[in-house]
């Protein structure tokens, strides 16, 4: 019997990838928006479709998210921060992830090795924040690196195996990143989709409540 992934934000340009590379060797579960109707931001609807889900996952990935929220795009200065923008990128980025989370110790298997990711962004890195600005996404990522890293801590008690963890995907070409690139590289996402596998398929228990980039090196918090 295969391995079976569940990976939320299924529809998007990186969670299509991470799909049709995982199907290579595991069974897809996907769920989004656009597909299934998935608002990661509803916790009914969460519960709904992650409650009707039957079995365990040995991988299950997060792959939701926005840069730009309602239209409001990243804050140059302090200037443009607005209530409401920072109440949105918590919505989508955070709050999100988190009401996913709250299914872990349901969808993760107590028997084997498992891994529970959650794509977050370097910019959350509070130890590497050296160019500022961006306070909105920046501060929302680096809530969810926090909800992930608490996540891990009580995870570890019931799935002893299991490797809970935030990963930085790096700069993906998709429309997600199109307006943003400037001098930036930035790789295809079926490339992107590979190197995360590749650090997914390296993880143990020993690496839970960590936060890890495309390469696999581990990011400050």
């Amino acid at each position: 019997m295969a391995p079976r992934a569940l990976i939320l934000g299924s529809s998007g340009g990186l969670g299509t990838a991470l799909a049709e590379n995982l199907g290579k060797t595991h069974e897809i579960i996907g769920l989004s928006r656009s597909g299934t109707g998935l608002d990661v931001t509803d916790a009914a609807a969460v519960d709904a479709q992650l409650g009707a889900l039957e079995g365990v996952f040995d991988r299950v990935i997060v792959a939701t998210g926005a840069l730009e929220v309602a239209g409001s795009a990243p804050e140059k200065s302090l200037r443009d921060l607005t209530p409401q923008a920072l109440l949105d990128q918590f919505s989508v980025n955070a709050m999100g992830p988190a009401l996913v989370l709250r299914h872990a110790q349901r969808l993760l298997p107590k028997d084997r090795p498992s891994v529970f990711a959650v794509l977050s962004a370097r910019v959350g890195s509070i130890g590497d924040n050296r160019l500022g600005g961006w306070y909105s996404y920046r501060a929302a990522k680096a809530a969810v690196n926090q909800l992930v890293h608490t996540a891990a801590i009580e995870i570890a008690r019931t799935h002893r195996v299991a490797a809970v963890v935030s990963l930085h995907p790096g700069t993906v070409a998709t429309p997600f990143t199109a307006k943003y690139l400037g001098r930036h590289p930035a790789v295809p996402p079926a490339e992107a989709a590979a190197n995360l596998v590749r650090v997914v398929d390296g993880l143990s228990a020993a690496d839970t409540g960590r936060f890890f980039d495309w390469s696999g090196a581990e990011v400050p918090w």
